[in-house]
């Protein structure tokens, strides 16, 4: 039988959580006091709290949930697809019509800037038709007045004209000249500078990007993008000016916006349909799963009649099938099982009941055998002697068994009542007294200066008990037998410890299995029928309590019961460390925390105490002393102590029980 598995947060006095040689400076109390000492500390713990809340809960639904988590990624990767095409075809789009825009703009600029020179170029008589354009009785102000309107007037808004002065213009000034503009453009702020200058400093069109901007109280028309397109000619004077056409871009940006919000549209479309066939197809594959899980969970806790709903002849149709063809075979091996065990527990118990009767005969004539030994010869004498001791045994094999058999059936009861486990022990001890003085052993108890009460099953703890220390004095080979009593919080223990063979490495985790032994060779002198321990666990376990074992090989071994002070209260902890102070791993890490603190360690009470705790395993030869330890340990966890654990290099030494020797 195996051993409850109990928490491993035994209280050790005078050891500090974490095993670290300088205590616990940054653990428990000091770590809230240098929290809170920090500026602004609580309100950082306080922003975590109010953080975490909200984002807890999500996360939870996050990892649980694979159904959201298939959807949100087939939304994000197809959002992710849709803004890369939408990006792609804006690009293009755009690039299309600009280009498509730049290569109309400068053959419309080109043809003006033709007119334009030509116009400055010819010359024309007095009484020619144009005689109001001639430079007779005209300058070249009003000359360039009237270009400007005679070009403007083909656009018809697809275009705008303005001229400005070269020379001192590109440098923001107006010039003698001033500037020129059809529609009511400003021209020198819709022209930008950098292409002024362009246009000053070389030959050739220029063009460039910009804003066309209109001047203040004519119907305040807000700016529009343009492309400007500008060169340097010559008046009817010969001299240079600038000359630029402004194209709007209103139409293309209007296509393009068009074009922006239809992929806009048709891309949300497309991530919500595929946010919804990636939920639908989840849907169909996820809902099996779940469904088996349940079913799964319900056959776990014993329900195994469930079966799971079988629909179609797909994939989840076969494995539905396969589960609940798996369900019906561990249902059947489970009855099988049972039906074996229920076998099994019922002919240990029949053969048990039936072997009294005849064992009472035979009982009654070996007595009467053992009671005439006087009048037989020495052979005859000595079989009479060994036919009653191994009745004796025998007897005691068959009341274990029945014992084994009420646990294994759950028919054993507790009858738990207040008791002082000081009683209990001095019992105990009276009862080995005779065995312990055949081995040279002497029984010490440490601990029973004061009251240890808890409600517990007299007869069950005192049989745990009895097991306990008579195995100490048959396996202490001589040496004292340390029995150690401690209750602090909501809990009491016993500890026996001796100092005899021990346990080897991965014997503690064996040592409460029937019929095991430690030395198969070894002769059981108390006539024990190997089933102690395993009673002994299991009586522990019906009190609620923990039964377990420590040991190392030639260090002896110490077994620890640890009891709820009240019937039915969880146990947190026991007051009694499972590995003993004096075990060779402690006195190690003494001596070289002793070799570490140096020569002023030795002027610390509660460490020189401590050393003195850990005092060494008395010679097998002698009569041991036992190791002084503190009649008062360390508070449970919750009774307003401080908490200290195990150091992470005694966490093997002290797993949880389930074997022996």
């Amino acid at each position: 039988m195996s051993a409850t598995r109990p928490d491993r947060a035994d209280v050790q006095p005078g050891k500090p959580r974490g095993g670290s040689r300088w205590g616990a400076p940054w653990g428990g109390r000091q770590l809230r006091q240098v929290t809170d000492g920090v500026a602004g500390g609580p309100v950082l713990r306080l922003c975590v709290r109010l953080v975490r809340r909200p984002v807890l809960p999500a996360v939870r639904l996050w990892r649980r949930n694979i159904q959201l988590r298939v959807v949100v990624a087939t939304l994000l990767m197809s959002l992710a697809v849709v803004l890369a095409l939408g990006f792609v075809v804006v690009a293009q789009v755009s690039k299309g019509l600009l280009d498509a825009k730049e290569e109309a703009a400068q053959s419309q600029a080109a043809g003006g800037f033709a007119v334009a020179q030509e116009k400055a170029n010819t010359p024309l008589s007095v009484d020619g038709p144009d005689a109001t354009d001639n430079k007779v009785g005209r300058d070249a102000s009003t000359w360039m007045n009237s270009l400007v309107k005679q070009l403007a007037s083909g656009g018809q808004t697809a275009f705008e004209v303005a001229a400005l002065g070269s020379g001192e213009q590109a440098s923001g000034s107006q010039g003698v000249k001033g500037a020129r503009a059809s529609g009511n453009v400003d021209p020198t702020a819709s022209v930008p500078i950098e292409l002024r200058r362009a246009v000053n400093n070389a030959t050739g069109t220029f063009k460039t990007f910009s804003e066309i901007r209109y001047t203040a109280g004519v119907g305040d028309k807000a700016p529009e993008p343009a492309l400007v397109v500008g060169k340097q000619l010559t008046d009817i004077n010969g001299s240079p000016y600038d000359l630029y056409y402004l194209f709007p871009l209103t139409q293309e940006e209007e296509s393009l916006n068009l074009v922006k919000s239809t992929i806009a549209t048709a891309g949300l479309f497309v991530v919500v349909l595929l946010s919804a066939i990636a939920w639908l197809v989840v849907r169909q594959v996820v809902t099996p799963v779940r469904m088996a899980a349940g079913i799964a969970e319900r056959l776990s806790a014993g329900r195994l009649q469930e079966r799971m709903k079988v629909t179609g002849e797909d994939d989840i149709a076969r494995l539905g099938e396969a589960f609940n063809k798996m369900a019906q075979n561990l249902q059947n091996k489970i009855q099988q099982l049972e039906d074996l065990s229920r076998m099994q527990r019922r002919f240990v118990s029949d053969v048990s009941h039936e072997l009294r009767t005849p064992l009472t005969t035979v009982r009654m004539a070996a007595d009467v055998i053992h009671d005439a030994r006087v009048d037989f010869d020495p052979v005859t004498a000595r079989s009479a002697e060994l036919l009653a001791g191994q009745l004796d045994r025998f007897e005691s094999l068959l009341a274990d068994l029945l014992e084994i058999s009420r646990f294994d059936a759950g028919a054993a009861a507790l009858e738990a009542e207040p008791i002082d486990l000081r009683d209990v022990v001095r019992r105990v001890i009276d009862g080995a007294e005779p065995l312990a003085e055949h081995k040279r052993t002497r029984i010490r108890v440490l601990g029973d200066t004061q009251p240890v009460i808890a409600e517990a099953d007299a007869r069950r703890v005192e049989r745990v008990l009895r097991n306990l220390v008579v195995n100490a004095v048959e396996h202490g080979e001589g040496r004292d037998v340390v029995v150690r009593l401690a209750s602090a919080g909501g809990a009491v223990a016993v500890a026996v410890r001796d100092y005899g063979v021990g346990l080897k490495p991965g014997e503690a985790t064996r040592v409460f299995n029937r019929f095991w032994r430690a030395d198969p060779a070894r002769a059981r002198t108390t006539g024990g029928t190997g089933l102690g321990l395993s009673i002994a666990v299991e009586d522990a376990r019906l009190h609620g309590g923990w039964l377990q074992a420590w040991g190392e090989p030639g260090g002896g071994s110490q077994f620890r019961l640890t009891l709820p002070r009240t019937a039915d209260e969880p146990l947190r902890g026991s007051p009694i460390p499972l590995e003993p102070e004096d075990s060779r791993g402690n006195r190690a890490r003494a001596a070289a925390e002793a070799a570490g603190r140096g020569p002023g360690a030795a002027g610390r009470p509660a460490e020189r105490s401590e050393r003195q705790d850990r005092s060494p395993i008395p010679p097998r030869p002698a009569v041991a002393t036992a190791p002084p330890v503190p009649t008062d340990p360390t508070a449970l966890p919750g009774s307003g102590s401080r908490v200290v654990a195990r150091p992470a290099d005694q966490s093997t030494a002290q797993e949880d029980g389930t074997g022996g020797r």
